[in-house]
């Protein structure tokens, strides 16, 4: 699934960054949106747009990017 698709106030992990532009990859990554990292969202408008917690950081990203990031429910332990 994606993060676009994901509920609001839920955790996942990313399994992996699809996106068109590969500049926007690199700095996703700068942001420490890597593979295997569990990010929540927080919030999500009627646009599309979404609001993530990544790291301790809030980050607002668009509609777009948040359909080219793979994602799974974050697993308990």
């Amino acid at each position: 699934m994606t993060l676009y698709e994901g509920k609001v106030g839920e955790q996942f992990q990313i399994v992996g960054i699809q996106l068109e532009q590969f500049n926007l990859t690199r700095r996703l990554q700068a942001l420490g949106m890597n593979e295997r990292t569990v990010v929540q969202k927080l919030n999500a408008k009627h646009g599309g747009a979404c609001i993530i917690k990544v790291r301790g950081t809030r980050l607002a990203i668009g509609k777009h990017i948040a359909q080219g990031i793979e994602v799974v429910p974050k697993e308990e332990r």
